[in-house]
């Protein structure tokens, strides 16, 4: 069987590479930092720790020897564009873009920055409702593979799925890219809703009001709305603003009780910040995202925020 690399060893990425390789493929993972420990240990890195690496499963520093002829690259949204700028990052002939934002700098997705900066690779896209835990102890996820060459697509959801994660085809990169990124603000929103004590209704009403505004930014840009109420919109959506599992819902649980921010990564800040301007230039209604936008740049105060959202004109739903 062909080989499959993982570029990343952050916990997500961690978490396919044992689950690919437990199913029996061969998996090379690639970290830029400690795979020698991780190696020689046979245990996972600190990022995703607790678990045995499987005999199939090899670890490198050298991007060099994660060659292979699908690359899953699980690296920061923020971070890549700088690390496609490695010239021996990403050169396998399909990459799968495993990450979820818009890049602050371009306002790009991940694959309209792998098609501008690999464009001899075919993009593909791997978002929906997953904690790496969950994935890594093999238990039951399903996610979105959104492709737009279906037949590629097809061939990616036969090597990728396992009997414990199980893989939907889409063509809709982009409603699944937005999904994915959008919901992080969301979460952000249903945090902030119950670290400022608001309780469980406001979060609700910010569910379904957020969902409103993803779905309106989604199919502004071409998005087909099924796939809004699927696994890479709905579903990632329920979960990232339901559980303080989550570490967008963490931070905005902070965020809202004042609490110092958590040092994991908070994608769903510069996503926030990124759409909350396109969503002004292009005069798409995001109130919601442009208001999490304003508190987490520390331009606006949770208290004044919710009096902000609640003065709104009444309107139909």
């Amino acid at each position: 069987m062909s080989r499959v690399a993982v570029l990343g060893a952050g916990a997500f990425g961690t978490a396919l590479a044992i689950t690919l390789s437990r199913s029996g493929r061969r998996v090379t993972l690639w970290a830029r930092e400690g795979a020698g420990t991780m190696e020689k240990t046979r245990q996972s890195g600190p990022r995703l720790p607790g678990f045995d690496l499987p005999d199939s499963l090899s670890v490198t520093g050298d991007l060099g020897a994660a060659a292979a002829d699908v690359q899953l690259i699980c690296v920061p949204m923020q971070a890549l564009v700088d690390f496609l700028a490695e010239p021996r990052a990403a050169t396998a002939p399909t990459l799968v873009a495993c990450m979820k934002g818009i890049d602050l700098r371009t306002g790009e997705g991940p694959s309209a920055v792998i098609a501008r900066l690999r464009p001899e690779a075919a993009p593909a896209v791997l978002t929906g409702p997953s904690f790496s835990a969950d994935i890594a102890s093999g238990l039951p996820t399903a996610l979105t593979l959104a492709c737009s060459d279906d037949t590629l697509g097809k061939s990616l959801q036969d090597r990728l799925s396992t009997p414990s994660l199980r893989l939907y085809r889409s063509t809709d990169t982009i409603g699944a890219e937005l999904g994915g990124a959008l919901k992080n603000v969301v979460a952000l929103a249903a945090g902030i809703a119950i670290g400022a004590g608001l309780g469980d209704s406001a979060r609700a009403a910010l569910i379904a009001r957020g969902m409103a505004e993803i779905a309106r930014i989604a199919t502004h840009f071409g998005a087909d709305p099924p796939t809004l109420m699927g696994l890479s919109g709905l579903g990632d959506l329920v979960l990232t603003a339901t559980s303080e599992k989550s570490r967008n819902f963490a931070a905005g649980l902070a965020i809202g009780s004042g609490a110092p921010l958590p040092s994991a990564t908070t994608e769903g800040i510069a996503t926030a910040a990124a759409m909350a301007g396109i969503a002004a230039r292009d005069r798409i209604d995001a109130p919601i995202i442009a208001t999490v936008a304003r508190i987490t740049t520390g331009d606006l105060a949770v208290a004044d925020a919710i009096d902000t959202l609640l003065a709104r004109p009444l309107k139909e739903e």
